[in-house]
């Protein structure tokens, strides 16, 4: 069977043995697309006030960056080429000067750490500082992934928790609700202790036949100071208590 080919499947192969023109290098570091670096070049001054040194009308960068690749060439950092692409030592002419991909992309990489062009690094070299590798950033992201992970799992932990709170919460409260209502005195034992209370108030005031009345309780108000005043931190014993029940207790005695 005849292999289906394409040409982008060598694409990224291919660009590692370019090499470019001072110019267009310049251009592409300036970030013009690879597809209008030709149509940017018709726009150049073809006569340059210094040889190898271009300018652009709309293009400021470029006339600096074609200075710097000069000069690091001049200065042996960048090593260069002429049209064939094998490079040399000797002195070659500013006008015929090519650089490779490889060798632009490292001396980029060295001088310029800060400023790498798309068209030689990719995302992930864009983003990585200059002292950390790509083995580094692949594991440094591996961390970062198994730490989201570790965080969404005690996230969902502590949803779990405090779904599991909130539940027993609420059967807290029920119990509670049910164990005071268990507690609570049934109407007919609460009608027997008003009754009682009623009682002994009608015996203390003097109001049942056959009995005198107490003389230190003249009414109700005084007996209902002592009673607060000897009889503190008892359940139903305060004063606001004991005001509305005596009425309460005496009342159900007239009714009765």
């Amino acid at each position: 069977m005849k292999a289906h080919y394409n040409e982008k499947d060598c694409e990224h192969l291919l660009t590692y043995q370019a090499y470019y023109p001072v110019a267009e290098a310049a251009l592409l570091w300036c970030r013009v697309p690879p597809d209008e670096v030709q149509e940017e070049l018709i726009r150049i001054d073809p006569h340059p006030h210094e040889r190898g040194v271009f300018t652009h009308p709309y293009i400021p960068c470029f006339e600096v960056r074609c200075r710097i690749i000069q000069d690091a060439i001049d200065k042996g950092a960048l090593p260069a080429s002429r049209e064939n692409g094998k490079v040399v030592d000797e002195h070659i002419k500013p006008e015929r000067r090519h650089v490779s991909r490889e060798h632009l992309k490292a001396w980029i990489a060295k001088e310029h750490p800060a400023d790498k062009p798309s068209f030689l690094f990719d995302e992930i070299e864009r983003k990585t500082h200059a002292a950390i590798n790509a083995d580094a950033f692949h594991a440094l992201q591996a961390d970062r992934d198994a730490l989201k992970a570790r965080i969404k799992k005690a996230e969902e932990w502590a949803k779990g928790a405090i779904a599991d709170k909130n539940r027993l919460t609420s059967q807290i409260a029920e119990m509670t609700a049910a164990a005071e209502k268990a507690n609570a005195p049934s109407p007919r034992s609460e009608t027997a202790y008003l009754n009682i209370i009623g009682a002994l108030l009608e015996v203390i005031t003097g109001d049942v036949p056959g009995f005198k009345k107490h003389p230190d309780f003249v009414g109700d108000t005084k007996l209902i100071e002592a009673i607060e005043q000897h009889f503190q931190g008892f359940n139903g014993l305060s004063k606001s208590n004991l005001s509305r029940k005596f009425p309460e207790a005496k009342r159900g005695l007239t009714a009765s």
